[in-house]
């Protein structure tokens, strides 16, 4: 368990405009919200705009994307943009990477869509490319899948960028563990599509399968230290379990009762969420982002309560 309070983000996929948005940012930063974070998905608007806004509009909170595509990004160009966020908001941002999903979007994108172990080969090289960039160094790299020769950002960033990798699969949390300052937990098998049914690892066991994945590749690679833990929670609910636990499985067709005790969806009183958050880190989570703005907000008493 982490001597440290368990951190809270939203995750915003939504902007009607950069007055509503900085408006948000300012809201979460007075209810005492840690992060806001947003996704990489073709259809919403770009993620490090929305979190440039968001950054102007506060003076403490932190940004994060939960997480960038990596294909859709050159790691030279997605390190420019790291770093030069890192600069606009004060060190105040964290780079969330994962290996992409969803087919449809790569084919409207005109990318190739390669069978995950290809695409996790991809992102475990623009993580060791990425990461000498943000440190500063100028980098000669020839790999399956890049070639850079005296690639460099040029931006001094406040102090250490740092990187989560998020995902759900052996693969990608072993990376996690290996490299990441933050290893992201979403708890459902991501197939090929923009939604997801295989909650695979949505319960608290497989919540623990995933943390002790993730700290065995730490343990052994040659990092001394662990990385911290996030979870991305589906839903908020303040108000009667049993309703919104039947709600969310109508829409995914699981069994009420498995999403009632899920730690990825967080139902019940405020008490009760308090309790699912104080279980939450007894087994290491440090961080929680919840995924909407509307019902992340709902965790302001809980907050209140935890603090």
């Amino acid at each position: 368990m982490s001597d440290q309070p368990l951190r809270f983000g939203v995750s915003v996929h939504r902007a009607r405009s950069g007055d509503d948005l900085g408006a948000l940012a300012h809201r979460l930063e007075d209810q005492g919200f840690d992060s806001l974070h947003t996704a990489d998905h073709l259809g919403m608007v770009a993620p490090f705009s929305m979190l440039a806004v968001a950054a102007g509009a506060t003076t403490s909170l932190r940004f994060g994307t939960l997480v960038v595509n990596n294909d859709f990004w050159n790691p030279v160009l997605l390190a420019r943009e790291a770093a030069s966020l890192a600069v606009l908001s004060g060190g105040r941002f964290e780079l969330g990477i994962g290996a992409g999903h969803a087919a449809v979007e790569y084919e409207a994108a005109g990318l190739s869509y390669d069978r995950p172990a290809v695409r996790i080969s991809r992102m475990a090289e623009t993580i060791d490319v990425m990461r000498r960039l943000l440190d500063g160094e100028e980098v000669d790299f020839a790999g399956a899948h890049h070639r850079l020769v005296g690639a460099s950002t040029g931006i001094e960033t406040p102090g250490r960028v740092p990187l989560l990798v998020g995902g759900n699969g052996d693969r990608v949390l072993a990376l996690a563990g290996r490299h990441a300052d933050t290893a992201g937990l979403t708890g459902f098998t991501s197939g090929t599509g923009q939604s997801h049914s295989d909650l695979s690892h949505f319960t608290w066991a497989g919540l623990q399968d995933r943390i002790d994945h993730v700290r065995a590749a730490a343990a052994a690679g040659p990092r001394r230290d662990e990385p911290g833990i996030n979870i991305l929670v589906q839903q908020v609910v303040v108000g009667e379990r049993a309703p919104a636990a039947e709600s969310f499985a109508g829409v995914t067709g699981h069994d009420p009762a498995m999403l009632l005790d899920s730690p990825f969806l967080l139902l019940g009183s405020v008490a009760e969420i308090v309790g699912q958050c104080e279980r939450l880190q007894s087994l290491g989570v440090t961080s929680v982002a919840a995924f909407d703005a509307r019902g992340g907000e709902d965790l302001a008493p809980v907050i209140d309560a935890l603090r």
